[in-house]
């Protein structure tokens, strides 16, 4: 007499079902009852190439000259800062004691585009401490823009950036700042700035052209 094939294939998910629980019922890829987990092995850290040339080595010759800058000085004879936090600083007043933004002013506060003198104050948290820092900008007759970011320390003010472009527009990105400029080349550069804890640092800049190139035939190239 023989066997049914059918009763051999019917029994074929029962052994699978047994054996499934026989392991501990641990789900595919996972870990059965019991089973200890792979040790997690460490991250790779950056190691210099040459420890002689890095800011952090005692025998670098370019150490006092690195990239490294000291924190900025607090600005003298700046107003100080009260309970009403920058807002309620002379942003003017602020400007003429910045030694580098007081070449730009000299023409007054501006109240709309097109003119030379100080634009409105803007403020923005830029340090994402809360507080909101000032943003002052100066244009000037021949087209060029000076910017500065300052903060209050206590009840001082403190400079954390500057810059200087042509036909300059200023945006803020979540707490980074973006600054596009237009250079005489037909070309916009756009720079980001992020506070490093001490200062707006440069993150990414980028050149684009949007005017079409001039070729060597004198005809133009997108």
């Amino acid at each position: 007499m023989t066997r049914s094939p059918r009763r051999s294939t019917a029994a074929a998910p029962l052994l699978c079902a047994v054996a499934f629980a026989a392991a501990g019922c641990a789900a595919p890829g996972g870990l059965a009852p019991g089973e200890s987990v792979a040790p997690v092995s460490p991250q790779p850290q950056p190691e210099p190439l040459w420890p002689a040339w890095t800011d952090a080595s005692p025998r670098a010759a370019g150490a006092a000259t690195g990239t490294r800058q000291p924190p900025p000085e607090p600005l003298r004879d700046a107003p100080e800062v009260g309970p009403g936090g920058l807002r309620a600083v002379d942003a003017t007043a602020v400007a003429k004691a910045d030694k580098r933004m007081k070449l730009f002013l000299g023409k007054g506060v501006l109240n709309a585009p097109g003119g030379a003198g100080l634009r409105p104050a803007v403020y923005a948290d830029l340090t994402g401490n809360g507080q909101k820092e000032l943003v002052v900008a100066a244009d000037t007759e021949s087209g060029r823009t000076a910017l500065s970011v300052y903060a209050a320390e206590g009840k001082r003010i403190v400079p954390v950036l500057f810059t200087v472009g042509r036909r300059m527009q200023a945006e803020s990105i979540g707490q980074d700042l973006l600054v596009r400029t237009a250079p005489d080349d037909g070309s916009e550069q756009v720079v980001r700035y992020h506070w490093d804890g001490t200062r707006m640092t440069v993150v990414s800049d980028e050149r684009r052209y949007t005017d079409p190139l001039p070729r060597a035939d004198g005809q133009s190239t997108p």
